[in-house]
């Protein structure tokens, strides 16, 4: 997967504290990080968990689940009219078929953005998400402000994280909860009628399939900093 430039908005950014400059000592770890290397370190040393366990599941989040599972899923609906509507539907057979069921990724609903219907998701309550899918959740999608402010002013939200919708076209937050998890659909690009699955795959974001963003061509995703 490309880099998402929507991955934060920079007023939503600006307005939270986060401060593009970094500090002189930023080449160390931040204070959470020390406090979780060193929670690991006694652990590790009173035989309670095992490095390799570790090592395991930080692989498993970094290179098998992540965004690039959701956008192979958002590539072939958008190919396959049949696979699109069977998604729509009911789509833990297909997901379970694709191996996309699992830990924080049970009872996913997907909703298809149109012309008319813009769709976004929140979760009001913590940070409920579909990891198989997407991932960890970002930072953003947890913050108490997000969770606010999604649902109070979903188009300020999404004008921060630059997204624009026509005046006609509405905006519906779906609240995600521990028993219901969304993942978004969005529109095809034009022009992309010619491409296959990979390449449509390279096109989907990961704030695409939250509803902060909309997908972009992989040349946008590599120029963005």
């Amino acid at each position: 997967m490309s880099h998402d430039p929507t991955d934060h908005g920079p007023d939503y950014l600006a307005s939270h504290g986060h401060d593009k400059a970094a500090p002189p000592h930023s080449h160390l770890p931040s204070d959470p990080a020390l406090r979780v290397k060193t929670l690991e370190t006694i652990l590790v040393q009173k035989g309670l968990i095992d490095p390799a366990a570790i090592d395991a599941l930080i692989e498993t989040y970094s290179t098998r689940v992540g965004p690039q599972n959701g956008a192979k899923v958002v590539a072939r609906a958008w190919n396959d009219p049949d696979f699109r509507a069977a998604l729509l539907s009911d789509p833990t057979p297909l997901l379970a078929e694709m191996g996309l069921i699992g830990r924080q990724g049970e009872h996913v609903v997907v909703v298809e953005n149109t012309p008319a219907q813009h769709n976004m998701v929140v979760c009001t309550l913590c940070s409920c998400y579909p990891w198989t899918l997407l991932g960890i959740p970002p930072t953003w999608y947890k913050s108490d402000a997000y969770r606010a402010r999604a649902v109070r002013d979903p188009r300020g939200v999404l004008a921060e994280f630059g997204v624009t919708l026509p005046d006609g076209q509405s905006v519906r937050v779906w609240d995600s909860t521990a028993e219901v998890r969304y993942l978004v659909l969005p529109m095809r690009p034009a022009g992309t009628e010619d491409l296959g699955e990979a390449q449509l795959a390279a096109w989907v974001t990961r704030n695409a399939m939250i509803g902060t963003g909309l997908p972009q061509s992989p040349a946008q995703g590599e120029a963005a900093p």
